[in-house]
């Protein structure tokens, strides 16, 4: 039954009530999103915006920013506005009307780059259609971007140089390296090339050294690409789009997507007790991009401080 196949796969989750695997202790999980991820815990970084911030005299805030009024975008706004308040931050939610123009939400983000207590700047996507989406998120100072939009910070992140990565898929490599999951020589398979997705991922596995190949939906044969795959990353934005008879025994999954009825890209549930890891939908990917959000500004904070030490 699922129960007995899940207890054969590593479930990567966002609490330790996730971790559910043969000879796993949930009691003593190091790998929790409440616990811990890189060394640094929730609790950690409010800590750090206690001690750090908050004594150094200024306080710390990120601008999320939505035009019109996408309901899965004010749910998301929601959510981080949430986890920002669990550490001590703050997070300012600005709303611009459907009939915003490209010059008017350029003119906001200039003024959030010269807002000395603003320390990330979110721009939800997608943006109304009369908008130059790309235009804007390109607009975003570079020490601000900690959703890792720009193409300045992609540009980077391929070369291997410092800069804050995508807010998803960083979260993925974070995630992996929490589980201490191997990259290096593996064949991964992502499914997806959106510019703040698919392709950061991609570079970011190249990155340590995995053997990557990038796919699509118009992809031919792309049952028998996936069939080769070490590591497999669902973030084609299609419901349970890659079913689960292409992807091999043992294999890590990655599911990245979430649509209605709580189900992803990947169709998850015959792999439980076949894949070696998995990530669920909900409370896998989702909350680990919501933390390397609040983690990304607060290291945007830190390097301030620094700066002006």
């Amino acid at each position: 039954d699922l129960n007995t196949a899940k207890r054969n796969t590593t479930t990567i989750g966002s609490s330790a009530s996730a971790l559910n695997f043969a000879g796993y202790n949930p009691g003593a999980a190091k790998l929790a999103l409440t616990e811990s991820w890189d060394g640094t815990s929730w609790t950690e970084v409010g800590d750090l915006n206690t001690a750090r911030y908050q004594m150094a005299g200024m306080g710390t805030n990120t601008s999320a920013l939505s035009v019109g009024g996408d309901p899965a975008s004010a749910t998301y706004v929601r959510m981080k506005q949430n986890a920002c308040k669990r550490i001590g931050m703050d997070s300012i939610a600005v709303e611009m009307p459907e009939d915003t123009t490209t010059e008017e939400l350029l003119e906001k983000i200039q003024s959030l780059n010269s807002d000395t207590s603003c320390q990330g700047i979110l721009l939800q996507h997608p943006v109304p259609s009369q908008i130059d989406e790309r235009s804007c998120f390109d607009s975003i100072c570079p020490t601000k971007d900690v959703d890792g939009v720009t193409c300045l910070g992609f540009g980077r992140i391929s070369m291997g140089e410092r800069a804050y990565g995508s807010a998803t898929p960083q979260g993925i490599m974070r995630l992996l390296s929490a589980y201490e999951i191997d990259i290096e020589g593996k064949h991964a398979v992502i499914v997806g090339r959106s510019p703040i997705l698919g392709k950061p991922m991609a570079m970011m596995m190249l990155n340590k050294n995995a053997t990557v190949t990038i796919c699509h939906s118009r992809t031919k044969d792309l049952p028998e690409i996936l069939k080769k795959a070490d590591i497999v990353v669902g973030a084609v934005g299609k419901p349970e789009f890659i079913k689960a008879k292409w992807i091999k025994d043992r294999a890590v999954v990655i599911d990245a997507g979430y649509h209605p009825g709580g189900i992803g890209d990947i169709e998850l549930k015959p792999l439980y007790g076949v894949a070696s890891a998995i990530t669920p939908v909900p409370g896998g990917v989702g909350p680990m991009t919501i933390n390397t959000l609040i983690f990304q500004a607060v290291d945007s904070a830190e390097r301030r401080i620094e700066q002006e030490e």
